[in-house]
């Protein structure tokens, strides 16, 4: 590969699960590919100035599946993180065959691409497994809720399913990822948050659980050394009194104000929340910039032009 490409900036952008599925449909395969043209094209674009990683959501995804074998009662059930790594491969497939097309739609014929199976460590006595919070799978109608057995809980856009989020701890791939981005591959990984295991000696064992993927994004932005950590979304940035008349939009907010913020509970963990705690998380440790912004101002969000920027306190 070319030294070139050695010198050009890092760039993690999280995909949020908007990027696949939108509010109100129903997540055909059809529109998720179409969904993806908006954020893929962009990427695509920005190649050419960064080195790019890729993270993306499963919420929707790995739900569907859970309901899918919930279902049918004639099939063996699958753990929980056996359908994050299915997701993974899934998902991946998507957005790398999006990515080929946009990149040969402006002139560049070939750029090697990857999409890598990602183990996330996990404590496997993180408080998370006692308190379910990561909402997965469709949005539920209140006089619904009653009758699921599962637990839910009401988020901003409906009463959704939850699963423990424990924090990831370390990514067992980023030797290898560090490696492949020095390489100028464009890498799809992290998906879902990547498969939560636990560790004992040199041997993994799996969880049930779904690791928030902005939480393990700022984890691996960190340890591989990404200059910009973006995380893109389905809201314009972060606001302040969101649902309220008296919203605001904030342009840039520092580390200690955001915690500020947090703690007040001004940012709801299951939309908003984890995705400020990874921004802080990144600025803290490393002094860079992260920007929360809208999958349609990605482009702009990268030369501080939209989104809200997290700045050091």
């Amino acid at each position: 590969m070319s030294k070139v490409a050695i010198d050009k900036p890092i760039l993690l952008i999280a995909l949020g699960g908007n990027a696949l599925i939108k509010k109100g449909q129903q997540g055909t395969i059809e529109e998720q590919f179409e969904n993806l043209s908006l954020p893929v094209k962009q990427i695509a674009r920005l190649s050419t100035d960064y080195r790019i990683i890729i993270t993306h959501g499963n919420g929707p995804q790995v739900g569907n599946l859970l309901l899918q074998q919930e279902c049918c009662q004639d099939m063996p059930k699958l753990p929980l993180e056996i359908l994050v790594a299915q997701t993974e491969g899934q998902i991946g497939y998507m957005i790398e065959s999006s990515l080929d097309e946009a990149l040969m739609e402006i002139g560049i014929p070939y750029r090697p691409l990857v999409s890598l199976i990602t183990y996330v460590v996990v404590d496997k006595d993180d408080p998370a497994f006692k308190n379910p919070t990561k909402p997965i799978g469709p949005v539920y109608p209140e006089n619904v809720v009653q009758s699921l057995p599962y637990y839910t809980v009401k988020t901003a856009k409906g009463y959704r399913r939850v699963v423990a989020s424990p924090h990831p701890v370390t990514i067992i791939e980023k030797r290898e990822i560090k490696t492949l981005i020095d390489m100028d591959f464009i890498i799809i990984c992290c998906g879902g948050g990547g498969i939560p295991v636990t560790r004992k000696g040199r041997s993994f064992n799996g969880v049930d659980a779904v690791v928030d993927k902005d939480l393990a994004s700022a984890k691996l932005a960190r340890e591989v050394g990404v200059d910009i950590f973006l995380i893109a979304t389905d809201e314009t940035g972060v606001y302040l009194n969101y649902g309220t008349e008296n919203k605001k939009l904030l342009d840039s907010i520092t580390t200690e104000e955001a915690i500020h913020y947090h703690e007040a509970g001004q940012f709801p963990k299951g939309t908003m929340g984890p995705k400020v705690e990874a921004a802080v998380r990144f600025v803290q440790h490393t002094g860079k910039r992260a920007v929360i912004t809208a999958i349609d101002r990605i482009e702009k969000a990268v030369v501080n032009k939209a989104g809200t920027e997290i700045i050091p306190g």
